[in-house]
């Protein structure tokens, strides 16, 4: 517990004149300090709020949550503003939120994507009102630490892919440029009809590398199986992107691998967590030196359950992997775990290494109920934020590690 004491006065020794406002000062310093005298260093920290509510601005249902910390420290929470349903496919928006005191309050939300030409067609929806429907998807934001500038990437109806960029800690966003060109070396190996950036937050490496997971699907147009993992990287702070290799192949069993996360470990090199629809139920791991080459057989953790759903990594500044996911697993009738099924998406659940992922000794639910979609980022003094779907709304919870460690 921290204590404070009121400074002493000898009023023996001082004069009248001294001994009074000295006085005065210690009273209004123990009238100051008394509301802190019974914190304690450690406390668990755990709260939540509402981000994107259902029916803001008119939308009927937002998914597919992402978060980052920009150098200045503010939060940018950003996701897809479904407008009619909660379906994959239909006339869909990106819509983003900052919070300038570390995800406490947030200000209005704001369209960010995608300010331009619009593009419709709905493969999925055949009448009049699927041909007039932009699906703007899975956005993904990358903090460039060394420029401080913010850039984002983005998907139009699962073909296209553009960037835009935000100088001013996400208040305002250049034109978008497309980038599609550099998904086309994924075709050596799969003639893609389906691209997909992400979803959640891209990283920077040391070498100042900015690194986007992506997905590419090669079955009909709009289908999203069969499909593999890999990479798209930029080596100029946004200006460029390049392909790296298929990091998750669609081979073995592998199932239909999508939705992958990233972060980097303590010898420098980068992890890759990916979904996957597989018997094992659980989710696959690579690792690459640079992010784009070279990566590890693609291995499943034990640890990591998988009730097919996009889930959340962050490296804490202290040196343990954060991971968030809803803890569930297939189960039969009689609820017994069964192989190469959908988990209920609830339990939302943060695990804990400090091994590099080799193994999760900590897991903790941070939401008991309907969860499914999350991700993470570190504020500046190590409090953890985790914007997630819960039920019907997009919600963000604060916690520290004392809380997560808290038997």
């Amino acid at each position: 517990m921290i204590s404070f004491s009121t400074p002493s006065v000898n009023k023996k020794n001082l004069p009248m004149k001294y001994s009074l406002p000295l006085l005065l000062l210690a009273l209004l310093l123990a009238l100051l300090l008394a509301p802190l005298a019974g914190l304690h260093a450690g406390d668990p920290l755990v709260e939540k709020t509402e981000v994107f509510p259902p029916e803001l601005n008119g939308i009927t249902r937002y998914r597919i949550p992402g978060i980052v910390v920009t150098t200045k420290g503010t939060v940018l929470a950003y996701c897809e503003a479904r407008k009619n349903d909660s379906k994959d496919w239909g006339e869909i928006q990106v819509h983003l939120r900052r919070s300038t005191d570390g995800g406490k309050t947030w200000l209005p939300s704001q369209h960010i994507a995608h300010k331009a030409e619009r593009i419709e067609g709905n493969p999925h929806k055949k009448d009049d009102v699927g041909a007039r429907e932009q699906t703007v998807n899975n956005p993904v934001a990358i903090v460039d630490r060394k420029t401080g500038a913010i850039e984002f990437l983005y998907c139009v109806n699962y073909a296209r892919c553009f960037s835009t960029r935000s100088t001013d800690d996400g208040v305002t966003w250049s034109a978008p440029q497309e980038i599609t060109a550099s998904f086309e070396p994924f075709r050596k190996k799969y003639d893609w009809k389906v691209i997909a950036t992400g979803p959640g937050h891209g990283i920077q490496l040391n070498t100042g590398r900015i690194v986007v997971p992506i997905w590419l699907a090669y079955g009909g147009v709009g289908d999203h199986a069969p499909s593999a993992c890999g990479t798209i990287f930029s080596d100029d702070h946004g200006r460029t992107w390049q392909a790296g290799d298929i990091a998750i192949p669609n081979e073995g069993d592998f199932g239909t691998p999508n939705e992958s996360i990233l972060t980097t470990l303590s010898d420098g090199r980068l992890m890759m967590v990916t979904r996957s629809v597989s018997k094992p139920s659980r989710k696959l791991v690579s690792t690459s030196t640079d992010g784009a080459t070279g990566w590890s057989q693609p291995i499943f953790h034990d640890a990591l359950w998988e009730p097919i759903c996009m889930a959340g990594l962050v490296t804490h500044p202290s040196g343990v992997l954060l991971f968030s996911n809803p803890h569930t697993l297939p189960l039969d009738k009689e609820g017994n775990p069964v192989q190469a099924g959908r988990g209920k998406r609830e339990n939302l659940s943060i695990k804990l290494s400090r091994d590099d992922g080799k193994t999760w000794p900590v897991n903790k639910i941070l939401e008991p109920g309907k969860s499914a979609y999350s991700d993470l980022a570190v504020l500046p003094d190590g409090t953890v934020l985790c914007l997630f779907e819960q039920a019907n709304s997009i919600e963000c919870a604060r916690f520290n590690l004392d809380w997560l460690e808290q038997e």
